[in-house]
């Protein structure tokens, strides 16, 4: 019997949509702590947040290449996982994690073979990987934005390597991504919005509901 597929909502702003995404039946939420994202909330937010999630779906706090006090002031908020997003190398992977004493969900932006065969690094120092898509060149900020990367460069990973599924994916794409990646998890943000930073609930559950139906096909 297969594990069942982890599935993460991101960029979660509001108590309304976190309620959204919880009912739906999502595993992990993600909150982005990150200024240049438009789905950016400030530490008080997210600590609310948090204590509406708590023993209940696990949370996520995203950041962009933070500092050490930036990690400190995050991991005191008691989120499940901090999710590092930027050129994070894997010995501040590893330093972060000791840091903070929260599992770390490390993103590796895909690209090309190359980014592939970095991905066992990351494996080593992190407690979960995830796939995104690499931003364009001239990006101002990290991410997939809502693009879907080339699945097959995954073909060269150990097939051992668990890792979830991020880039592009939405209520549309995310059977296909399910059965033709396997991943053990996926992850979704700009897909389940109406514009940028704007969830909206029936998109949630239209997402969630198409990955369960595909995982259990």
């Amino acid at each position: 019997m297969a594990d069942p597929l982890i599935i993460k909502i991101c960029g979660i702003r509001t108590p309304e949509i976190l309620e959204a995404a919880i009912e739906a039946g999502t595993d992990m939420v993600g909150f982005v702590h990150f200024a240049r994202s438009p789905r950016f909330v400030d530490i008080d937010t997210i600590g609310s947040l948090i204590s509406q999630a708590r023993g209940r779906v696990e949370t996520t706090v995203l950041l962009v290449n933070p500092d050490n006090s930036m990690v400190v002031e995050v991991a005191a908020l008691g989120p499940d996982w901090i999710q590092l997003h930027g050129l994070e190398t894997p010995h501040r992977v590893e330093a972060i994690r000791a840091e903070a004493g929260v599992s770390i969900l490390k993103a590796v932006p895909i690209g090309s073979a190359e980014d592939v065969a970095g991905v066992a690094s990351f494996a080593e120092v992190a407690d979960r990987i995830l796939l995104d898509a690499k931003p364009p060149k001239l990006a101002d900020r990290p991410g997939g934005l809502g693009v879907a990367f080339d699945w097959t460069l995954l073909k060269a990973l150990d097939p051992e390597l668990s890792f979830m599924l991020s880039g592009g994916l939405t209520p549309e794409t995310v059977a296909s991504a399910v059965k033709t990646v396997r991943p053990f998890g996926i992850d979704v943000s700009s897909g389940v919005e109406t514009a940028p930073g704007e969830k909206d609930a029936a998109l949630i559950r239209a997402f969630i509901s198409n990955a369960r139906q595909a995982a259990g096909a």
